[in-house]
């Protein structure tokens, strides 16, 4: 890619993306690895809607937060994660920043938000993992694609995920070599191995790895589920995910089970959950303990409350409510997702919890009952007018709103204010080295 300019500047600020801003020549630079207070050299490599994208050439004085060898030596390659360069102190100033000021500009709230709830050791936390294959060289590769390409850069080890994957995967590229199983090619459309999916037990050191194939099956298929599950018999399950379609979605509809039950066994706060390969579960296993306690903690169930738990995936949360309060509802879109809470309750023994396969939004306008609390933790692009305004007519007395992105939060907490005030915001760091922040926010009705 050709330079525009080659310009001398301070980082004055950080985006919402963890990028270093410069203002120079009347632009704004966005420029990755660069921390704030530090002047650099920086390549200006290309524009997007007004704003300009640039890389470091040299640096000129360094933070005392810059970590000058990071855990992971591709990280800058890879692009997976933002502070890899940066102390963890940094990190959590960062996002607390992030989530105040988003509060502050989009739903008008000044209020002093809580320190960002941080991880014990932010290292090898991720339970789950997606991982291209390809060829280089014309061997087996495997890694994570360079940010904004489909190039694989080839990682042995990953910061972030948990240690147990690493020498699965690189079995699993031997046995690829030597069986010839060859991987995927997007531009031929020929090969089999896609990507591996690998999801682990924290609680039982197990896991579970999933083949993404181009096709139904496979030559020496069998010989290589014995091979790997001999390798590691931490591997508890095998299954194929048949994805034949010319798509960037990783999972395809079909699937075989080709060793063990199809799922592996994990527990949050003592409560025991079944995970197939499609199953949502928390990525990070140990913070989510912390996440769903404060969560709790802020709904102040009683034994007299009805609770509604809404877009409530796999029921977790409101499964874990149910020993708090007189029933709880638990509202969720998607059917497998359902089949899966259902499930859950029942291995647990949880009586007192309705599990409805059901639009919450529609739920809540049309069902009559009024839910003294109510839970939401809607996806990345957030809630919906309409679902607020019907949560609004509904009156609980409190709500607790857990969110994975801020400005949707921010949005809807400005629709939500007018009847409910905000009583606290508690950040919690789900996802270390990354810009993403997991936030809770309680909210009191207004007498």
């Amino acid at each position: 890619m050709k330079k525009i300019m080659t310009l001398r500047s301070k980082c004055v600020d950080i985006s919402s993306e963890g990028k270093g801003i410069i203002k120079a020549n009347n632009m704004v630079v966005l420029v990755d690895n660069l921390l704030l207070g530090e002047e650099a050299d920086v390549e200006v490599m290309y524009s997007r809607a007004g704003v300009y994208y640039g890389r470091i050439k040299k640096l000129h004085n360094l933070s005392k937060d810059r970590i000058r060898t990071p855990n992971c030596p591709v990280s800058s390659a890879c692009g997976g994660c933002t502070f890899q360069n940066a102390t963890y102190e940094y990190e959590l100033v960062f996002k607390k920043k992030k989530v105040q000021e988003v509060l502050k500009r989009i739903a008008k709230i000044d209020i002093e938000v809580d320190d960002v709830v941080p991880m014990d050791n932010p290292h090898h936390y991720r339970n789950k993992i997606q991982v291209p294959f390809g060829l280089e060289n014309k061997h087996v590769i495997y890694g994570f694609y360079k940010a904004n390409t489909h190039k694989i850069i080839p990682i042995s080890l990953c910061d972030i995920e948990d240690e147990m994957a690493a020498p699965i995967l690189s079995t699993i590229a031997s046995l690829m070599e030597s069986m010839k199983i060859r991987p995927y090619n997007e531009d031929s459309r020929k090969g089999v191995i896609r990507h591996v999916l690998i999801r682990t037990s924290r609680e039982n050191k197990t896991a579970m790895v999933v083949l993404i194939t181009n096709s139904k099956t496979f030559p020496s298929r069998n010989n290589f589920v014995k091979a790997l599950v001999k390798k590691h018999p931490e591997v508890v399950t095998v299954v194929q995910n048949i994805n034949m379609r010319d798509t960037n979605v990783i999972l395809g509809e079909k699937e075989e089970v080709l060793f063990g039950k199809g799922y592996i066994e994990d527990s949050i706060l003592g409560v025991k959950f079944h995970i197939s390969s499609k199953s949502f579960f928390q990525v990070n296993s140990i913070q989510v303990e912390k996440l769903y306690s404060l969560a709790i903690e802020k709904a102040n169930i009683t034994k007299d409350d009805e609770v509604l738990d809404a877009y409530a995936g796999v029921a977790t949360i409101g499964i874990l409510c149910a020993k708090h309060a007189k029933h709880v509802t638990s509202v969720e879109l998607v059917k497998e997702a359902c089949i899966n809470g259902k499930e859950n309750a029942e291995r647990n023994n949880v009586k007192n919890i309705t599990i409805l396969n059901e639009d919450c939004t529609q739920y809540l306008i049309n069902n009559k009952r009024h839910f003294d609390v109510v839970i939401l933790d809607p996806p990345r692009k957030g809630s919906t007018p309409e679902f607020l305004n019907a949560l609004i007519k509904n009156k609980p007395n409190r709500i607790v709103y857990i969110s994975c992105e801020p400005s949707t939060l921010a949005r809807d907490i400005e629709l939500l204010k007018k009847h409910y005030e905000v009583t606290s915001v508690t950040p919690v760091d789900m996802f270390p080295r990354s810009f993403h922040v997991e936030t809770i926010v309680g909210l009191a009705l207004k007498k």
